[in-house]
């Protein structure tokens, strides 16, 4: 039996490589616009409304707007995960541009609820962009280079937007002088310029070959995808196409698979506390403004995506999530033992340290980078249910991101700092606990991580130059 992938896995990064990150991480970076630039106005869009804490309805109004388009994105998962069975290039392009579409609606939100309904459908496109962009990567990537690929374009690219985010907050606001009025309308709806850059660099990218040999079963048109991408001549013997089922494939692995969906669950509670709530209830107690938390915080960001570059395809995901989600969790404990003894209020920079290295370094170099990139979603699957697998990974994640935009405010307000802080390190550490028992070692050939390599009987395969 050959190995149908082999040429295209040993291909060095190269331009083709390098196109694909950029189109695909724009989406992403786009997603790391939108979901990060609500939390920085969040409490100019209640002001703007009307919302004040007096208001009973103040925690509701406060969550509905910062989880509404993770609502969205859970549903746009499940919808686009199977699109995406049909091709993997029918479907891009179409998340970008409802999410340009929908960041330019959030102008005319006349009221609260309008706003709420249109950072719904918004989700919608960021839900399609977690199934599609991370896949499509994956599929097209060489496997020496797979972690940083996936790491950097959809994990890293990610905080990319939400410096932009910050930025656009800083130029608009205290440099321009926009009013509050305007100014959080302006700040969303910038969320659109770069999602309809790619929309014609997506709709230009051609078919992943994994989809081509597996799910389409099109020995032609793999062929001279190998030589487009690999500049090698082969021929393909047998029956390429893969008639096995998502039962047969869901049975073998549903320990994996269900295990990648508690993680990305766990994990967004965690990081989205501290994406939404960050620039603002955890921020204020340091006396820093929204913009100027989040640039601080992306500085231990970016030092932790680096330690993932450097380290992710030779030692590997599991040991970079299993450290990371420890240091998320023991971290988010210090922080809140020295919040409580006063430390945070007297000197600020020492609670900026324990929080942007646990929530933001330990984060970045491991799970951030790894289960919220759907890295285990892509890697754990074969080709013909990946796209099912990885929505549902989306979707779980997306529904934990969502609840904790209603859970973490009520901790944080009704139950007390320190009983929020608790329940966010808890989850951390039993994400460790999780990947550690039942999470397998996935880097190196993605078929044989999918254990999709066993599958594809009897093919022969002749290569020349």
């Amino acid at each position: 039996m050959g190995d149908i992938f082999e040429d295209l896995d040993k291909q060095k990064f190269g331009r083709f490589h390098a196109r694909s990150v950029l189109t695909t991480g724009m989406g992403v970076f786009t997603d790391g616009y939108d979901l990060s630039s609500v939390g920085i106005v969040l409490a100019i869009i209640l002001s703007a409304y009307g919302i004040t804490k007096s208001n009973p309805n103040y925690v509701l109004f406060t969550s509905l707007i910062a989880g509404s388009a993770l609502i969205g994105a859970a549903v746009g998962a499940i919808i686009f995960g199977e699109l995406a069975k049909r091709g993997r290039k029918k479907f891009y392009g179409v998340d970008v541009l409802i999410l340009g579409l929908a960041a330019i609606m959030q102008i005319f939100a006349v009221n609260v609820y309008l706003l709420i309904a249109i950072r719904l459908i918004l989700g919608i496109g960021v839900g399609a962009d977690y199934v599609m962009s991370p896949m499509i990567m994956g599929e097209h990537s060489n496997a020496k280079d797979r972690g940083k690929t996936i790491g950097f374009g959809f994990g890293m690219m990610w905080g990319f937007g939400a410096i932009l985010a910050a930025f656009t907050y800083m130029i608009f606001g205290p440099v321009l002088g926009v009013s509050d009025a305007i100014l959080w309308r302006v700040v969303l709806a910038m969320g659109a310029v770069p999602a309809l850059t790619v929309v014609y660099l997506r709709r230009k990218m051609p078919e992943t070959p994994r989809f081509i040999a597996r799910i389409a079963g099109d020995k032609k048109s793999f062929e001279d995808e190998v030589k487009y991408v690999a500049h090698k001549s082969v021929r393909i013997q047998g029956d390429i196409q893969d008639k096995h089922n998502f039962k047969y494939y869901f049975h073998k692995y549903r320990r994996e698979y269900i295990s990648a969906m508690v993680l990305w669950f766990f994990y967004d509670q965690v990081a989205y506390a501290g994406i939404l709530f960050g620039p603002t209830l955890i921020a204020s107690k340091m006396g820093l403004s929204p913009d100027a938390w989040t640039y601080l915080m992306e500085v231990f960001t970016i030092a932790g995506g680096i330690v993932m570059l450097a380290l992710i395809d030779r030692k590997g995901r599991k040991l970079l999530q299993i450290v990371g989600f420890l240091g998320m969790g023991i971290f988010l404990l210090i922080f809140d033992g020295i919040s409580r003894v006063g430390i945070v209020a007297v000197l600020p920079i020492a609670g900026m340290m324990v929080y942007g290295i646990g929530m933001q370094f330990f984060n970045q170099a491991g799970p951030g980078s790894i289960t919220a990139s759907g890295m285990y979603g892509v890697e754990l699957a074969p080709t013909k249910i990946r796209s099912q697998i990885q929505s549902y990974t989306v979707a779980a994640g997306r529904s934990g991101a969502a609840l904790s935009s209603f859970v973490f405010p009520a901790l944080f307000l009704v139950l007390g700092e320190s009983f929020a802080f608790y329940y966010l390190a808890g989850l951390a550490i039993a994400a460790s606990v999780v990947t550690l028992i039942f999470i397998p070692e996935t880097k190196g050939s993605l078929e044989k991580a999918a254990g999709e390599i066993g599958e594809m009987g009897d093919i022969t395969v002749a290569g020349g130059k």
